[in-house]
């Protein structure tokens, strides 16, 4: 067994831990999402404090409650439409969350290039997860590209808890745009070959009425 594999076999079994914990205590897994919506909002104030290694750590923290809540439900029979819904509603209250921590760290400090840069970022992360949403109206599934929330939380662990949260916002913007970007060309050809499709139906409708 590899390190890394091992690593992964002990975070699990205390997930897992954690889970059937939870599990017994009874709370109600939209509770859990909540506590984690309250923990990113405390992380988003040491952002704004300026205190980026602390935020880091609660990120963290905040992470395993976003880890939990879902495994909880299954857990327990408590798998609901809503509770989908809320997870999803509260993700991106606590993702905007630590970017206003952001903003307010850096209009403190006069910094309006990294405000803008915020922003960017901020615009960025609510499009990835709208046009996966509207999408999924027209087609099945349009989950593609690479900057979705786990890869971004990940990438502002990285930046607050090693103070490199410049670059970092940096691929955010970047890559969270192209994501979208992407997500709005797989869209264009999904929904072409589904019209495509529709237009074909009538004609071997067509044909077969006339070989009958």
């Amino acid at each position: 067994m590899t390190l890394t594999r091992a690593i992964g076999t002990g975070c699990g079994k205390i997930i897992d831990w954690i889970v059937r914990m939870l599990a017994l205590s009874r709370i109600h897994p939209n509770v859990l999402t909540f506590i984690g919506l309250v923990i990113n909002i405390y992380a988003a104030y040491l952002f704004a404090a300026g205190r980026f290694q602390a935020a880091g750590l609660v990120v963290i923290g905040a992470g395993l409650f976003d880890m939990v809540d879902g495994r909880v439900a299954r857990h327990t029979n408590r798998v609901t439409r809503f509770g989908g819904f809320f997870d999803s509603v509260l993700d991106r209250y606590s993702d905007l969350a630590l970017l206003m921590g952001l903003l307010v760290y850096y209009a403190s400090i006069n910094r309006f290039f990294y405000i803008v840069l915020t922003a960017i970022v901020m615009t960025g992360s609510v499009m990835v997860s709208y046009t996966r949403s509207r999408a999924e109206n027209t087609i099945p599934k349009c989950k593609v590209g690479f900057l979705e929330r786990p890869e971004r939380i990940v990438l502002i662990i990285i930046g607050a808890l090693f103070d490199r949260m410049a670059p970092v916002l940096w691929v955010l913007a970047i890559l969270s745009n192209l994501t979208v970007i992407h997500r709005m060309y797989y869209t264009w050809q999904q929904t072409r070959f589904l019209e495509d499709a529709q237009l074909r139906t009538p004609v071997k409708e067509n044909v077969k009425a006339a070989s009958s």
